[in-house]
């Protein structure tokens, strides 16, 4: 009401002092303005003398006409001013009157996250949502410069997508290389509500959640890595490490969880590959836990395994799930994964490094595309991720199915030989076995 009570004053002046100069036998809206624009009753108009008619109706010859008083040029000069700022405050007066007044919303969670990462950078001090997604999109930086590295035939095409919600991601893609036949290195990060279903699903595992809500904000960030080798005799390698959170509407964090993992799977196999690669590993979960790699072994066996075949999709790594204050608090278990997925490159870069080159024949490569298609089965089937990506509204489709081979292969009752190495692989796949 004052901005609309002082565009009143502003145009009820400047026509009040236009209307002193200019003739007039009614004083009422000079009234009516002056009142406006001072509050205070106006003073008496200037007189203009008695109104005559301009022609006798007798001689029908023009009377002399008593001509009005005129204002100075100067005042003249003024009224055109009071002219435009009436008419200015009359448009301004009419828009508000006219107009609905336009609320603004106030900024989500994902735009504040945007100002603050702007204005102050991401620290230790930042919110464990900020930090998560700066280390994955560090590392898979890091990843792909090496990657690229060891196959420089192809160039990684980079694909960067945003959320209507908030977010979006990195999805860093290689095909048809002389490496890898396809190869994938994606970061995602989520904003968005979850219903009242999906709550209670969660507080099974997560009693923080509150449980009278009937939705709440989450924030969820990963980094997923597929490399789908060319030579059937390098493994294919999976990763993934994630975070999640559900917030209040202010932002405030209210419940937590980390998960993760990472796990070999290979076409023929090499016992030292498979050494290796859970030695790095166990490696790094033994700096924060002697229990980590026996548990989340046994449960990435669990996990990558295709029930419809009776078989483990690969020989298998570590996966976890659910890690939140009940287990250890944040920032150990941030230490922890950072300290994970700090050891894939020292884990797959040296078996990759002795198998690219080594010489197959076309048999080899049939099965190499055979036990793809396994791949695609326990994927499409059984994933949990793929499953969440893919009912998460506005999902980028491209990017969840980038864990899908670049080729595979069924055929109908197809059986290993006897004493194959095809068979060896077969045998340790349905009886998993401690590599360390």
């Amino acid at each position: 009401m004052a901005a609309t009570r002082l565009c009143f004053q502003c145009a009820g002046r400047a026509l009040y002092r236009d209307v002193q100069y200019r003739p007039t036998t009614t004083p009422l809206s000079s009234t009516r303005i002056h009142f406006f624009a001072t509050g205070k009753p106006p003073p008496k108009p200037r007189p203009y003398g008695p109104e005559k008619p301009l022609v006798s109706s007798k001689s029908k010859t023009p009377q002399s006409v008593t001509p009005l008083p005129t204002a100075p040029r100067s005042r003249q000069k003024k009224n055109r001013g009071a002219y435009l700022r009436l008419s200015i405050g009359v448009v301004l007066i009419g828009s508000i009157f006219t107009s609905p007044l336009q609320l603004t919303e106030a900024p989500s969670i994902a735009d504040r996250d945007t100002i603050s990462k702007r204005e102050s950078g991401v620290t230790e001090k930042s919110p464990m949502r900020l930090r998560m997604e700066a280390f994955i999109k560090e590392k898979q930086n890091e990843i792909v410069a090496a990657l690229q590295e060891l196959d420089p035939s192809h160039k990684f095409r980079t694909d960067t997508w945003s959320r209507p919600a908030g977010g979006g991601g990195i999805s860093c893609v290689l095909q048809g290389g002389h490496v890898f036949e396809k190869a994938g290195v994606n970061t995602s990060i989520v904003y968005g509500t979850l219903p009242r279903p999906a709550i209670e699903k969660m507080r099974v595992n997560h009693k923080a959640i509150d449980p009278d809500v009937d939705s709440l904000e989450f924030f969820a960030a990963g980094l997923s890595l597929v490399l789908h080798p060319q030579n059937p005799n390098a493994p294919t390698v999976h990763l993934n490490y994630r975070y999640f959170e559900t917030m209040d509407q202010d932002g405030k964090c209210n419940a937590w969880w980390f998960g993760g993992g990472t796990d070999l799977t290979p076409s023929y196999l090499y016992d030292e590959d498979a050494i290796h690669f859970h030695k790095c590993i166990k490696d790094a979960c033994d700096k924060h836990d002697r229990a980590y790699y026996p548990r989340f072994k046994q449960w990435c066996d669990k996990y990558f395994y295709i029930p419809h075949r009776q078989e483990s999709r690969g020989v298998g790594g570590i996966f976890f799930d659910d890690l939140d204050v009940e287990e250890k608090d944040q920032e150990q278990l941030f230490s922890f994964v950072k300290d994970c997925l700090g050891s894939f490159l020292p884990g797959y870069l040296p078996i990759i490094t002795r198998r690219k080159d080594m010489p197959f024949e076309e048999r080899e490569k049939e099965w190499q595309q055979l036990r793809r298609g396994r791949y695609v089965e326990f994927n499409l089937v059984h994933d949990r991720g793929t499953s969440f990506g893919l009912n998460t509204p506005s999902a980028r489709v491209e990017s969840i199915l980038m864990s899908l081979p670049l080729t595979a292969r069924w055929m109908y009752m197809h059986e290993a030989e006897k004493g194959s190495r095809e068979e060896r692989i077969l045998t340790v796949l349905k009886q998993p076995v401690e590599w360390v």
